[in-house]
């Protein structure tokens, strides 16, 4: 714990001094024009990788960056994802899976998560990805992990488009949405082509998503 604090008394000491203006301008306010759902994986840090100030992205992260369906008795994710888009008028969505994931590696593994029930449950919210998967012929079992990691990222995506508020903002051209799948090894990632229904990289494809805004319909 302390390397924790000793971090903040150097952030308060080096860091804060020179981004004094922008913490001032966000005291009273904020504008975030991404949401970015991300696993709480330590090792994926979503500011870090898109090089964003603070103020810049409003974030989820969970376990398997889910997002469950829209239902009658909306939890916490349900709940920050109506606000982004409905209060904060966030103009794009991105749900960022990762490689080596616990989540997707104990689904994918059929690993054994009785000793945490609360776990379990919460990977219900992957099974149509899960059952896809499993649909699927694979070279090794890195292979099986790497699909389930992707396949999850589409099922997160359909999921976010049964929330009222994405589906209204998507009829009126007002939001993208982005899949991605980021390589800790490599820096690298892949994202999802919503015309084709593949992954490509987003170094060589940066204007690729899932789903863009319509254009034609915000005209």
């Amino acid at each position: 714990m302390q390397d924790i604090i000793d971090g903040f008394l150097k952030f308060q000491r080096d860091a804060f001094p020179k981004r004094s203006e922008l913490f001032r301008q966000l005291a009273t306010s904020q504008h975030p024009k991404t949401l970015f759902i991300s696993c709480s994986d330590s090792r994926l840090v979503p500011e870090l990788v898109t090089q964003r100030e603070p103020g810049d992205l409003f974030v989820i992260r969970n376990a398997g960056n889910i997002v469950p369906s829209y239902g009658p008795e909306p939890g916490g994710v349900t709940a920050t994802v109506e606000y982004a888009v409905a209060a904060l008028g966030v103009t794009d969505v991105v749900i960022c899976g990762h490689s080596d994931c616990g989540a997707m590696t104990a689904i994918a593994t059929c690993k054994c998560l009785d000793h945490m029930p609360a776990v379990r449950n919460w990977l219900h919210y992957a099974d149509s990805a899960k059952v896809v998967n499993e649909a699927r012929e694979h070279k090794s079992e890195r292979d099986r992990v790497d699909s389930m990691v992707r396949e999850n990222v589409i099922a997160q995506l359909a999921n976010i488009k049964t929330h009222p508020s994405v589906r209204l903002a998507l009829e009126q051209g007002r939001l993208s949405l982005h899949g991605w799948v980021y390589d800790i090894e490599t820096g690298s990632i892949d994202t999802l082509d919503g015309a084709t229904n593949r992954f490509v990289s987003l170094a060589e494809h940066p204007h690729t998503c899932a789903t863009p805004a319509r254009l034609d319909l915000a005209a």
